[in-house]
């Protein structure tokens, strides 16, 4: 699925782990703006960071489909697990602690040393978007 993708595509480069860019063939790229990530359910994610271009509009240029970005499985048919919050709930409990990273990191970056107690608060505040994060990523 994502080779015969990416044998479509001008110009593919390997830019890490199961992600490339590409000449996005739905605008007549002369310089790669396609990005590409395989998810780790197989899922092909396309991103056109010069034209917008639409993941529907890309595949067509190269004679595919939406679904041929979907691994084909019946996993579809199985019931969705329900989490009592929503995406958008996790990003708004996450500002505070955004903020918290965002102030502490400006004082440092202005030769302010932390001490412990804010270093804790720091790490405090980390860990709370990396669990947020590993909660998201369940929906």
């Amino acid at each position: 699925m994502i080779g015969d993708l990416l044998n479509r595509l001008e110009r593919v480069r390997r830019m890490g782990d199961n992600r490339w860019i590409a000449c996005c063939p739905a605008h007549g790229d002369r310089h790669p703006s396609l990005n590409i990530r395989l998810t780790d359910d197989d899922t092909i994610l396309l991103v056109c960071r010069s034209g917008g271009c639409s993941a529907h509009d890309i595949v067509s240029a190269v004679g595919m489909n939406l679904t041929d970005l979907f691994p084909k499985t019946d996993r579809h048919h199985a019931p969705r697990q329900k989490y009592p919050f929503s995406a958008r709930e996790i990003l708004a409990a996450m500002v505070p602690e955004s903020f918290c990273i965002a102030l502490i990191g400006k004082q440092m970056s202005q030769g302010i040393t932390p001490d412990e107690k804010t270093l804790q608060t720091l790490l405090k505040a980390v860990e709370r978007i990396s669990a947020a994060h590993s909660y998201a990523e369940g929906l």
